[in-house]
């Protein structure tokens, strides 16, 4: 992998992993811009390691092993934005943001630029639109409670 291969995924995680943060941290949610970008570029480092290891030793070791430690490990982040009280759990679509966050980075790792790219601006839409829809169906069910 050339240099200019890396240094065109290190910042294609960083701007993917940074627009997903960006809402987290507009929305004053546990884990936003900062974390977002970095696990997002930790994760395809992870992967770039992998591939290189893989092709320094002649393809006999699964570059996947990699990834798939970071897709088991990641889950102990997202678990610590998850708050439980009597009445509520929080923080699940942030622990959810942070998973798939590095799975933007494997995927940039592996250069998979496009579905990256495509696979970011559908979560932001998710995490931006849906967000509204639920709020309005919510008002709509306090105002029948009323």
């Amino acid at each position: 992998m050339s240099d200019t291969d890396i240094l065109t995924r290190l910042i294609l995680a960083t701007l993917l992993g940074g627009l997903v943060g960006m809402e987290r941290q507009i929305h004053h949610k546990p884990a936003g811009l900062r974390t977002h970008i970095l696990v997002c570029i930790g994760a395809c480092m992870c992967m770039m390691i992998g591939l290189s290891i893989n092709k320094e030793f002649g393809g006999g070791i699964d570059p996947s092993r990699i990834a798939a430690q970071v897709v088991s490990g990641i889950g102990f982040l997202g678990a610590g934005t998850i708050m439980v009280t009597k009445a509520s759990v929080k923080g699940l679509t942030t622990a959810a943001s942070i998973w798939a966050t590095s799975a933007l980075g494997l995927a940039i790792g592996n250069g998979m630029f496009f579905a990256a790219s495509v696979a970011a601006v559908i979560m932001v839409t998710v995490l931006l639109v849906f967000e509204f829809i639920e709020e309005r169906f919510a008002l709509k069910a306090s105002d029948e409670n009323e």
